[in-house]
């Protein structure tokens, strides 16, 4: 419900209250600060998102995975820069010579979605394959974009406008302008939209990589436990649709949690009174339905 509102502010509430002590609340809270720094890093955005997946994921792990990253950017030849063949050297040295690539079942692995796993497995979803490629180009100089055509999501290099791009979820074939097309129409069933070809920010790519986890854990009811840290994680990203709020709201109903369930479907009522007054009806039926389900 409320489809088409955003907001640009922090949520009413933080995470879930209990959601761990010490560690994990650490690896939120620093989740919040890099997204609402000045300029966000996407690789520790990813890393972090690993973090709160996996508790026992530690500090040395995940600057163990940035050094990896480091380590891979070493290993492209100098002479690129003066080449300017990224997409080539990069499909040499992460798809033939690393094995970065993905296939099918990837999709329906969790760990396809954290990038200290992505790393270790070279292995994982279209969107952070393209994570890594990117974030070794840019440790190497390269002038690299993310692309998030809709359905896919590849890297560019140079000029937008000259569409260089390159799958790293097929090793790093090349992509050109038909193939974009055909990607965005097998989506979509639309044309290309010049307007899909803007380079996406490491906010948008981040709460893309979390709608991936949601949309992982949706059909799995049993995994309700990440739906619900994926959504909070969005919520802390400076921008977002509002709509998560009555998406968490109805997870913690889900997970037995009827009071803040409730609480929070009518404060995100109180948001669609201005823009959906019939959503707003429903959604408060539905927080007094989940009060009910305590007698």
């Amino acid at each position: 419900m409320g489809r088409g509102v955003t907001e640009d502010v922090p949520p009413p509430d933080g995470p879930e209250d209990g959601a761990g002590e010490g560690e994990r609340i650490d690896w939120r809270r620093e989740f919040a600060e890099e997204a609402r720094s000045e300029r966000p890093d996407l690789a520790r955005l990813c890393l972090l998102i690993g973090a709160v997946a996996d508790p026992t994921v530690t500090r040395h792990e995940l600057d163990a995975a940035e050094i990896e990253l480091d380590r891979l950017a070493g290993l492209l030849p100098y002479a690129t820069r003066i080449t300017g063949d990224w997409s080539g050297e990069l499909a040499a040295l992460l798809g033939r010579h690393e094995g970065f690539e993905g296939v099918p079942a990837d999709y329906q692995r969790l760990e396809s979605s954290l990038l200290h796993e992505v790393l270790r497995r070279r292995r994982g979803l279209p969107i952070l394959l393209s994570v890594v490629w990117m974030e070794v180009a840019r440790r190497a100089g390269a002038p690299v974009y993310g692309l998030g055509l809709p359905g896919h999501f590849v890297v560019g290099f140079g000029d937008p406008a000259d569409l260089n791009l390159a799958d790293p979820f097929a090793g790093g074939r090349a992509v050109t302008g038909a193939d974009a097309e055909l990607l965005v129409t097998s989506a979509t069933g639309e044309a290309l939209d010049r307007s899909m070809l803007r380079p996406a920010e490491p906010g948008a790519i981040v709460l893309r990589v979390l709608n991936n986890i949601r949309a992982w854990a949706a059909p799995r009811p049993e995994r309700s436990d990440v739906a619900l840290w994926a959504v909070e994680l969005s919520l802390l990203l400076p921008s977002h649709p509002a709509r998560l709020r009555y998406e968490r709201a109805e997870l913690l109903v889900q997970r037995g949690d009827f009071l803040k369930g409730a609480a929070e479907m009518e404060a995100y009522a109180r948001v669609m009174d201005a823009v959906d007054p019939e959503s707003a009806t429903t959604i408060r039926r539905r927080a007094q339905a989940a009060r009910a389900r305590l007698n």
